[in-house]
């Protein structure tokens, strides 16, 4: 299975869990009495037409690079996950200033039996965050990587409805609004991860030099390579789950240009092997002084 296709997989799997998920929500929401719950229903729906959208984008970037897109299509990856963080932060809009509307207004205390949906649901949500991440981790799929942020962050706000809803019932009158408050907290942790989920797209989107880690590897590779004697830079830009590289190696200065090529185009292919996510490398062959 590629990486695409294992991708796609995740996502459809993020839309039927927040699908049944949702539904539940909603209906212990409105027979509970819970906002909090409500709150969480609310981020679960737009959680669907997310997962939909990273699913989109996934098909789009997987489509191989053309005349018209020499390096492939996978910049739509960060474009879809600013479009992932705009449902977040709508969600954690609307949750906040209802929250903020049921804390004003009196009203009856959330029923027990929330507190099983809800404990139920915290361990389903957090099971499908690491089995996204993982999955996201494996491939380097940036919006993937959001879609398992949404589960998460639906963890965390289902154990601040919890809490909240907890408090409401065990120290009953005059404690109503803990469930409230719990809504609103989890707005503010809603919009926190948002923040995280955005920063690593933005810079990806900007070429931001975020990959050292690999850069330093792809250089310690390179010298073990025969006929390279150094590295001077590289260069690490992302596109979708693939990686395009910028080396610079130093060879001597005293080989012909066709033995400098030669050696360049067994390290390319030998780097290519070694980490498959390298969609292209280009070479830079200097001389030493």
């Amino acid at each position: 299975m590629n990486k695409s296709q294992t991708a796609q997989k995740a996502s459809i799997f993020s839309i039927i869990g927040n699908i049944l998920l949702a539904v539940s929500k909603w209906l212990a929401g409105y027979f509970g009495n819970s906002y909090a719950l409500i709150a969480d229903a609310i981020e679960s729906t737009a959680d669907i037409f997310s997962s939909i959208l990273v699913l989109l984008g996934i098909r789009y970037a997987s489509k191989p690079a053309d005349k018209d897109h020499p390096y492939g299509h996978g910049r739509i990856e960060p474009l879809v996950t600013f479009a992932v963080v705009g449902f977040l932060i709508v969600s954690a809009t609307i949750i906040a200033i209802e929250s903020i509307h049921n804390i004003r207004t009196p009203h009856e205390g959330p029923k027990t039996f929330t507190l099983y949906v809800l404990g139920a649901i915290i361990i389903w949500k957090e099971i499908s965050y690491r089995l996204v991440a993982r999955k996201a981790n494996q491939i380097g799929s940036t919006s993937l990587k959001a879609d398992a942020w949404h589960h998460r962050s639906d963890a965390i706000t289902s154990v601040a409805a919890f809490i909240g809803i907890s408090i409401a019932i065990y120290m009953g009158e005059g404690y109503e609004s803990a469930d409230d408050w719990a809504a609103l907290l989890a707005s503010f942790i809603i919009l926190y991860n948002s923040y995280r989920i955005l920063k690593p797209a933005w810079g990806e989107i900007m070429d931001k030099d975020m990959y050292t880690d690999m850069a330093n590897e792809i250089c310690s590779f390179s010298k073990n390579t025969e006929g390279v004697l150094d590295t001077e830079k590289c260069h690490i830009r992302k596109s979708g789950m693939d990686y395009y590289i910028e080396l610079h190696i130093i060879v001597n200065k005293n080989i012909t240009v066709r033995e400098g090529h030669d050696i360049a185009h067994r390290l390319k292919r030998a780097l290519m092997e070694h980490k498959p996510e390298i969609a292209d490398i280009l070479i830079h062959v200097e001389p030493s002084r």
